[in-house]
């Protein structure tokens, strides 16, 4: 991996000389160890960008990049401390942070505010996200007088971030691969009488299992009325007889994520109402799926499902009137009020612009995507009685490729009767 890392840096330095006139230099700060109460930390996870340009995991860390120099890629870190090595295990320190990743040059980070001036001394194009770091903040608006502008890096790493390798790629396959894995088990699993945190619980187990250290996102694991909470954050709940169970989840591989959604019935029959609903939003999907191709905009992959969605939802006896005009007049809104896609790799909604210019961006091979419709008849919807608390979200992971699409999360079923006949024991 460390050779991708270098390529990435490369890339970026290459990006930041021709867009700078002047001679240019980029500064980034790792994430820190954040408390959650008392002396406990919360479980630290390196910053994406952060990890994308260096593929180092240990807190507070800095890399400052200076395309051209002779030593262009240069880590503070922690040092090597045996006494904290004992309480918190080993660091990688100025040797590791050379000798495993790569770097031109390595020094401590107390000593981030001596040496920081003399490494910008001849840049006038600093590159550096305000409000990313603070004290590396304070050191940055206090570089030398050479410095013209501050830049923000983002726009730069966003497009390189956008298209994803074949390494990537990998990456996220095998994300989506464990996921597929652990959704077979929680639904495997599910019967009326469980708590959402029970069937929470066996997914999150088979992810260990299958090698994630780590969910993308806090799994959503929601029942009954629940699924129609699009971000549903507690699963407390019990799971009743008759009840839809709706997981939206991604486990973690190599720091990327996948990002899936299921809907099932929890006793092992969708009943009349649900599957007609089921068999909208899976029309829609497919819809969706079908029409992520290289050179199709962005904005059409949901207008496809939305098409989908709105005519079911006439027939459902929703809405009335015509297609088009119901689109525009946005009548969908109350029962599907969410965007179809967003883009995804080391963050669940990763970074990358939705347009370019005033259009919406093209689809581009190496990009991923969601395809995630969904009909939602909350309390609040007015619909028909028979579809009240009826929430169905389906949600997969495609890749752009040269000649059309793969999707990544085809193995995990989608079809009614196969989710019918994998639940329960």
């Amino acid at each position: 991996m460390t050779d991708s890392f270098a390529t990435r840096r490369q890339r970026l330095g290459r990006a930041m000389r021709s867009s700078a006139a002047r001679p240019a230099v980029a500064v980034f700060a790792g994430g820190h160890e954040v408390i959650r109460n008392g002396d406990v930390p919360y479980e630290f996870r390196q910053n994406s960008t952060f990890y994308y340009l260096t593929g180092f995991e240990e807190p507070d860390a800095v890399a400052v990049l200076r395309p051209g120099a002779d030593e262009p890629f240069v880590l503070f870190v922690r040092s090597r401390d045996p006494r904290r090595a004992v309480w918190d295990g080993p660091r990688a320190g100025i040797d590791g942070a050379i000798e495993l990743h790569g770097a031109d040059a390595a020094y401590p980070i107390d000593e981030l505010a001596e040496r920081l001036p003399r490494l910008l001394a001849h840049a006038s194009t600093l590159y550096f996200g305000l409000g990313s770091d603070e004290a590396v903040e304070q050191l940055v608006r206090g570089a030398p007088n050479t410095i013209e502008a501050i830049v923000d890096p983002s726009p730069l790493l966003a497009r390189m971030r956008l298209r994803k390798s074949p390494e990537e790629v990998a990456l996220l396959q095998r994300a989506v691969d464990i996921t597929g894995a652990g959704l077979a088990a929680a639904i495997g699993a599910t019967r009326p009488g469980m708590h959402e945190y029970e069937v929470k619980a066996v997914l999150e187990a088979e992810y260990r299992r299958s090698g994630s250290p780590r969910d993308g996102f806090p799994a959503i694991v929601a029942s009954g009325a629940n699924c129609c909470v699009l971000h549903y954050p507690l699963a407390y709940d019990r799971i009743e007889d008759g009840d839809l169970l709706l997981i939206d989840t991604g486990a973690e591989s190599g720091f990327y994520s996948a990002d899936v959604t299921r809907t099932f019935p929890a006793n092992g029959r969708f009943t009349k109402a649900q599957r007609e609903v089921y068999e909208i939003v899976l029309a829609a999907h497919s819809a969706a799926v079908e029409t992520v191709a290289p050179g199709v905009r962005f904005e059409n992959v949901h207008l496809a499902a939305l098409r989908v969605i709105v005519a079911g939802l006439r027939r459902l006896g929703v809405l009335k009137g015509r297609t088009d005009k119901l689109i525009r007049d946005g009548a969908h809104s109350p029962y599907f009020m969410h965007g179809t896609s967003h883009w995804l790799g080391l963050d669940v909604h990763d970074v990358g612009s939705y347009r370019e210019g005033d259009e919406s961006i093209v689809l581009r091979p190496g990009m991923v995507l969601t395809v995630e419709p969904g009909l939602y008849f909350g309390a609040g919807a007015k619909a028909p009685r028979r579809l009240r608390n009826i929430g169905v979200r389906i949600e997969d992971d495609i890749l752009v490729t040269r000649n059309g699409r793969r999707n990544l999360s085809a193995a995990i079923p989608t079809d009614p009767d196969a989710l019918e006949a994998m639940v329960g024991p």
